[in-house]
């Protein structure tokens, strides 16, 4: 006889297995399971944000804990040194340095430092660090200047790489140092000084060198004479008319001007006695012609 009592059906509810589908989601199980926690953080983050009294304390603590640390042995910059540099330059980055010693590396903004004493004029690089013994090292790679360049406004000292290092009020200032001219000679030193060094045998003639239309460069030497170099290949030509003056001691005789720009046809123009005493047999030749 079958039992009246109505068996239970064996599959899940609606909502159960609806719940059960839900709960196989990952999302749906991180939210469950850090959910609580995630509210309860922002909520002490909240309760922290909004009371006056704890922001209070825990500033209080996070002072006193740097204090504590700042003030440490092992933190503290008692002397500067100063490498590469000379007494001019060293005096400069001392008062640019502005530092009250001693004090603690950690109050130190050394890249700042750094940046400010590397816009120096005479500073080409600078490395700063602390070093053993609380001493603040700054080594410096120093411009030295290398010619003087003369401008509209006066005589200019400039380094090897164009930077204006400073003025000199006379030529006699600074006689150690060549003398170049011109719109954009500046960019041009180091051409410039490889061709000082070709002109070795009348170094103590030479007056200058002159950057003639910002292309090229023109050399004076005393008795007003002058060499026109090329835009292109002035080393080339220099070093021929060099070899020749050593053979025939051109640059000694009267000679005005020596136009090398033509690579394929030099010119020179005699100087005004030597013209004069040639004029005769020119005369002689045209009339000859006639």
């Amino acid at each position: 006889m079958q039992s009246l009592r109505a068996r239970r059906d064996p599959a899940p509810s609606l909502l159960r297995y609806r719940l059960g589908r839900l709960w196989l989601r990952p999302s749906v199980r991180r939210i469950v399971m850090f959910g609580p926690m995630t509210a309860l953080l922002l909520g002490v983050t909240f309760h922290v944000a909004t009371s006056k009294t704890i922001r209070a304390g825990m500033a209080q603590t996070v002072s006193d804990l740097r204090t504590a640390i700042v003030g440490r042995e092992e933190f503290k910059v008692s002397s500067l040194a100063v490498y590469g540099a000379s007494e001019d330059l060293e005096a400069e980055v001392v008062r640019l340095a502005g530092l009250t010693l001693p004090m603690s590396s950690l109050d130190l903004d050394i890249a700042s430092l750094r940046d400010r004493l590397e816009m120096l004029p005479s500073v080409a690089d600078a490395a700063v660090r602390v070093g053993s013994k609380g001493v603040l090292q700054i080594t410096l790679s120093q411009r030295v200047p290398v010619v003087i360049w003369r401008m509209s406004d006066g005589l200019k000292l400039a380094g090897a790489d164009g930077v204006v290092l400073g003025e000199v009020a006379s030529r006699l200032d600074r006689v150690d140092l060549p003398v170049i001219a011109g719109m954009g000679a500046d960019a041009h030193i180091p051409e410039a000084l490889e061709l000082l060094t070709m002109l070795e045998p009348v170094v103590s003639r030479l007056r200058g060198l002159q950057r003639v239309g910002a292309r090229r460069w023109t050399i004076v030497l005393d008795r007003e004479q002058e060499i026109y170099l090329p835009e292109n290949g002035a080393k080339r030509a220099l070093a021929r008319l060099m070899a020749l003056h050593a053979s025939e001691g051109l640059l000694d005789k009267d000679v005005a001007i020596v136009d090398l720009r033509d690579g394929l046809r030099p010119v020179l123009r005699l100087g005004a006695y030597a013209a004069e005493v040639h004029r005769p047999y020119q005369l002689s030749f045209e009339g000859d012609g006639q």
